[in-house]
């Protein structure tokens, strides 16, 4: 079928240099714009961010600081693109939450100032995830082919989940398990332990304030300090954990801190 448009709408996705919205850059763009009349317009380039890219953010794209180091700026490209996108919505994948917050910030950084207001915004991601439900009733039809009775009864619902459980174990067992970014995180095995550590491989508290990084040291996951070491954070700015004890966090959060505090201490 042939989409119903009035104007024309653009579907993009971006590649960066990380996810976050304000400190990375956009290292390769790719646009469709679809005319009323089914018309096709291309447009793909890839940018020079101006910064390094890290490298297990190339190891995800493909994307290396070699391709793009002759390549044209966001700056440079800016009049180009926001000619190309003029009086389009906009629609992609994910795009609320990252590719268009990441776009109007290069826009803007580059003096542009790309108006959103009158134009749609369009997220399959949010249509996917509105019509294939992801609750337990879903799951409970997927796995088990079974209609969930009683749903949101404490019995029934902790039954569904039990069978649920065991029949993602016997569908995926041996299967390569990958988190979002595509980085491969184990195998599936009828193992409890092995599970576990597959699910919370990066865990350090429940509420995820704090995650192992790569090298398994306990990082902030929040704030101005995130992606920081916990202990170098306690180095540089004791006061941090004054602060922390006394906010709005988790006890299980303040309990981890003080036991990274203390830690931290018996080694000196």
């Amino acid at each position: 079928m042939n989409l119903n448009l009035k104007t024309p709408i653009a579907f993009f996705d971006l590649e960066a240099t990380g996810i976050n919205i304000s400190t990375d850059r956009i290292v390769e763009v790719s646009i469709v714009k679809v005319h009323p009349g089914g018309n096709e317009e291309t447009k793909t380039m890839q940018i020079n961010p101006t910064v390094p890219i890290p490298k297990e953010v190339s190891l995800i794209h493909g994307i290396y600081d070699k391709d793009i180091k002759d390549a044209p700026t966001f700056k440079d490209v800016a009049k180009e693109l926001h000619q190309f996108l003029e009086g389009a919505d906009l629609a992609g994948f994910n795009v609320l939450k990252f590719d268009i917050p990441l776009l109007v910030e290069e826009f803007l950084r580059a003096g542009i100032d790309f108006d959103i207001e009158k134009r749609n915004l369009l997220d399959a991601q949010k249509i996917f995830h509105m019509m294939e439900k992801r609750n337990l009733t879903a799951a409970y039809k997927f796995y088990c082919g079974k209609t969930l009775e009683n749903a949101h009864s404490a019995e029934a619902d902790t039954i569904a989940t039990y069978e649920v459980f065991k029949a993602q174990i016997e569908r995926y067992k041996d299967e390569e398990a990958f988190d979002l970014q595509g980085n491969k995180l184990g195998i599936i095995e009828n193992d409890m332990k092995k599970v576990h550590q597959l699910i919370n491989e990066k865990m350090v508290d429940l509420a995820g304030r704090f995650i192992f990084n790569d090298e398994g040291v306990e990082c902030f996951n929040f704030g101005k300090h995130k992606g920081k070491p916990v202990e170098q954070v306690l180095k540089e700015e004791p006061n941090y954990y004054d602060w922390m004890m006394k906010g709005d966090f988790p006890l299980d959060t303040k309990r981890k801190f003080t036991q990274i505090k203390l830690r931290n201490f018996n080694n000196r």
